[in-house]
Parts: C-alpha cells; sequence; structure tokens
C-alpha cells in the first residue's frame, strides 16, 4: 500500500494507517492544505471550487471528505458528480471558480483514488504552486471557518453534457458528417466515466454505439491503463461486430487509445498525431509534444511545413511550452490531446470527435489511416542503481559520450541520432533511470536500450 504526495496532487490506496495510505485523515489534510493555498491565493474573497469524480468505488467516500473540509474553511462547492477530468477542468472556467479538484487515480487500479488540483485556469498546478500545498499539510497551520461562514454545496447534474455541446460546437467538428458515414464503434470505458460520456457524444454525432464496460460502477474489468496486453476483449469485439473502430479510455478520460476495424492497436502515440494531421490540414500552426513522445508528431508537422517543439514529460510542461509557442494542437504520447480551442488539457471527448471527423472527410479505413503515418517502435526500460550513486552525474557522462549528438537536457538527457533516438530520465522517488527508446523496428528500438543500458552499467562499473 502507498501514499504518494507530489507537486501535482495525493495518491494513494484506500485504507490502512494514516501517513502511509489515502486515509480519511490524509484526504482531510490535504484538502484542507489546497483550501488554505487558495485563500492565501485570493485574501479576502468568498472562494468557489468545483469537484467531480471518477467511479472508483471509494469516490463518493474521498468525495465527502473533501467537499466537507473546504466547506468548513468557508468555501462553496459546485458538485459536479460523477465526471470526466476533462470535464472538470471545463467547469472551472465555466463556473468562474477559484479552483478544482477531480478524484481519480486515472489509470491506476480499483484499490487506488487521487486528488488532482486545478488553477482557476481549470489547468493543473505548476511546480511552485504545488511545492506550497506540500508545505501547507507538512505544516498543518490551518484556519477554519466559524459557523455563520461555512461553504454551502451546489450541485450541477448536466456537466458532461454541457461538456459534449462544447465540443460539438468546435469549429472542426462535424457531427453531421460523421452521422453521414454511418460508422459502427466499440467502446470500453472499463466500467469507469467514460461510460457515461462517450458513448453519449457518440450517439449525439450519429454513430452507432456497441457499449463494453460502461457502467459507472468502479469494478474494472481489467486493468484500466488503455495499452494493448490489457485490450484482447475489445480487440474481439471490434471485428467480431464488424465495427469501423474501437475506442478505449481510461477511468477519468483523459487518454484516448483506438483499434482499428482489425482488431489491431493503433497506438497511443499515433491517436495525437492523427488528429494533429487533421487539425493541420485545416488551420497552420505549431505542434508541442513532451520528450518521451514519438518523433512521428515531429514529423507530421514539417510534411505540412509547421514547427514541431518537445516540452518535458508533464501535462503542465506541454501546456506552458504550448502556451509560450502558440501552439494549435499538443498533447502526449500516452493519447493524451490538448486542443486549446477548447481548453487547455487533455480531452478524449475531443480527441474522439477530431479523430471521427477525420475519418469522415477521409474515407479511409483506420488501419489505412496509421499505415500512412511514419511507424516508429518504442521500448521501455529502467535500470535500477544503488542508492548512493550519483544519478545526475551518470546522466551528465552518457552526455559527454554523445556530445556530437543532438541532446536535450530540459528533462534528463535525450539523444536525437538521425534514425532514432534515446531518453534517459532519472526517478524522483527511487533511484532508477528510465530508458525509452524510439526506432524504425521494434528489434532496433530494443537494441538501442540494450546499448543504452550496457553503457550506464559501464560508467557505473
Amino acid at each position: 500500500m502507498s501514499l504518494i504526495k507530489s507537486i501535482s496532487g495525493i495518491r494513494g490506496t484506500i485504507g490502512g494507517k494514516p501517513g502511509d495510505n489515502l486515509t480519511p485523515l490524509d484526504t482531510v489534510k490535504f484538502a484542507a492544505a489546497y483550501g488554505t493555498w487558495l485563500k492565501n491565493e485570493n485574501p479576502g474573497k468568498k472562494l468557489k471550487v468545483v469537484l467531480g469524480r471518477d467511479a472508483r468505488i471509494s469516490g463518493a467516500m474521498v468525495q465527502n471528505l473533501v467537499m466537507n473540509t473546504l466547506v468548513g474553511m468557508g468555501i462553496d462547492i459546485v458538485d459536479v458528480g460523477l465526471s470526466t477530468t476533462p470535464t472538470v477542468e471545463i467547469a472551472v472556467s465555466m463556473e468562474k471558480a477559484n479552483g478544482g479538484i477531480i478524484l481519480t487515480a486515472s489509470h491506476n487500479p480499483k484499490q487506488w483514488n487521487a486528488l488532482k488540483l486545478l488553477n482557476h485556469k481549470g489547468e493543473f498546478l505548476n511546480g511552485a504552486e504545488g511545492e506550497k500545498i506540500l508545505i501547507n499539510a507538512e505544516n498543518e497551520e490551518f484556519l477554519f471557518a466559524e459557523v455563520d461562514d461555512l461553504g454551502k454545496i451546489g450541485v450541477i447534474e448536466d456537466y458532461i453534457d454541457r461538456h459534449i455541446e462544447e465540443v460539438l460546437n468546435l469549429k472542426l467538428v462535424d457531427a453531421e458528417a460523421v452521422s453521414k458515414a454511418g460508422f459502427k464503434v466499440v467502446v470500453d470505458a472499463v466500467n469507469s466515466t467514460g461510460g457515461i460520456a462517450i458513448p453519449a457524444l457518440l450517439k449525439k454525432m450519429g454513430v452507432e454505439v456497441v457499449e463494453l464496460y460502461c457502467e459507472p460502477n468502479g469494478h474494472f474489468p481489467h486493468n484500466p491503463e488503455p495499452l494493448k496486453e490489457h485490450l484482447g476483449e475489445i480487440s474481439k469485439l471490434v471485428v467480431k461486430e464488424n465495427a469501423d473502430l474501437g475506442i478505449v479510455v481510461d477511468p477519468d478520460v483523459d487518454r484516448l487509445a483506438l483499434i482499428d476495424e482489425k482488431g489491431q492497436m493503433f497506438g497511443e502515440e499515433y491517436t495525437l498525431v492523427a488528429c494533429a494531421d487533421y487539425v493541420l490540414s485545416k488551420t497552420p500552426g505549431s505542434t508541442v509534444s513532451n520528450l518521451s513522445s514519438s518523433r512521428a508528431l515531429r514529423d507530421l508537422s514539417l510534411s505540412h511545413g509547421q514547427k514541431y517543439q518537445a516540452s518535458a514529460v508533464g501535462e503542465v510542461n506541454v501546456v506552458q511550452l504550448m502556451k509560450d509557442t502558440n501552439a494549435i494542437i499538443g498533447g502526449e504520447g500516452n493519447g493524451g490531446i490538448i486542443y486549446p480551442e477548447s481548453h487547455y488539457g487533455r480531452d478524449s471527448l475531443v480527441g474522439v470527435a477530431l479523430f471521427l471527423t477525420y475519418l469522415a472527410e477521409k474515407k479511409m479505413l483506420v488501419s489505412e489511416i496509421k499505415e500512412s503515418y511514419p511507424q516508429y517502435f518504442m521500448s521501455k526500460n529502467k535500470i535500477e542503481l544503488t542508492p548512493d550513486l550519483d544519478v545526475d552525474e551518470i546522466l551528465r557522462k552518457v552526455q559527454e559520450n554523445h556530445n556530437s549528438e543532438e541532446i536535450t537536457t530540459i528533462d534528463g538527457v535525450k539523444i536525437d541520432f538521425s534514425e532514432n533516438w534515446v531518453h534517459l530520465r532519472k526517478s524522483n522517488t527511487e533511484p532508477i533511470i528510465r530508458i525509452y527508446t524510439e526506432a524504425k523496428s521494434q528489434e532496433e528500438a530494443d537494441k538501442l536500450a540494450q546499448k543504452m543500458i550496457r553503457e550506464i552499467e559501464e560508467i557505473v562499473a
């Protein structure tokens, strides 16, 4: 069991001892730390926070603890109930709230839950803001409201519907064209809130929907991370139903994976590539992803005559670079689509609507669209080190060994070779180096990873 405190929020397993797991005491303490930060940022103001959750079994319990802690601090709550991460992000802006909290542990198994924290723009906190909340939690210097100043809870039950309407109103989304195409789609929402949002969006677009695990009861039928090894059932069902594609989302609906008509993975990395291809075909502009995302987005951007840039890993870093470069689309290689015309957050609803519009326009099979892109393959590994080793020094020596290549050091060390790349990052919580490689074949990617592991072992020896 575990409790992980970071600048992006608090995440842990339900039950056990306070301080070791996400117990009610830890939940209240961290909610109070967030409330204290909001009050410090907005002195003398009456505050409002939007709160929503995925369908985890622990969700209602955690939500009541968080809501009433903030009410006890004199903060009003907009309770949007069962929701998605992007829905809560949009609701913060629409409600002109001072912040938001999404209760979800994203792709982690059902025993986990988390508090994801948002600012007044409905965006994740930056490092400095998150650090202040961690300090607040450590110091426990909380000031609660007197009885006449307690906050109030207001309930809005239709925010997913409002989110869907916002998506359908985007200029590059053409629900009529999608409806005319007559698509049939299988949806696996791992029994979380994607089972509410994705089928509803598809039906509004005139799509025939086959639902698989769309009951939002929090009993995940398989590992909820949308990776190939967890998606055997939907892959078979797409073929059996003679569907045009399969759609898979994680429990909080910010990651989107696609399956082609043959039951083969489209690839999470290529979700962003396909959506960007469509957007770039209509709107000139730059793109952004992180250093560990596929080179395919860079190649695609250049083929459209546009610029591409890479940020440090982490959604908040991608968003900041998108703002700095005025990028028209960006995201992460885990199936996260960030489309500023909607909002600065990963949004599977936006990704689904853009992809289906593109599919209707191209009049191609999903597998044919995938084959039209540069084909890359990734290998993800890690090397464990003893705690006494200086990981920064090891990465510095790797950089020295390859100083004739194109090197980026904003997040570990990334070495761009002509035909492939390797990205080395240290863990913030344990003595390991994560090793991501990409090449034009799986064998080549695996070989490059093993070569880098041997190089690090020689440095350490």
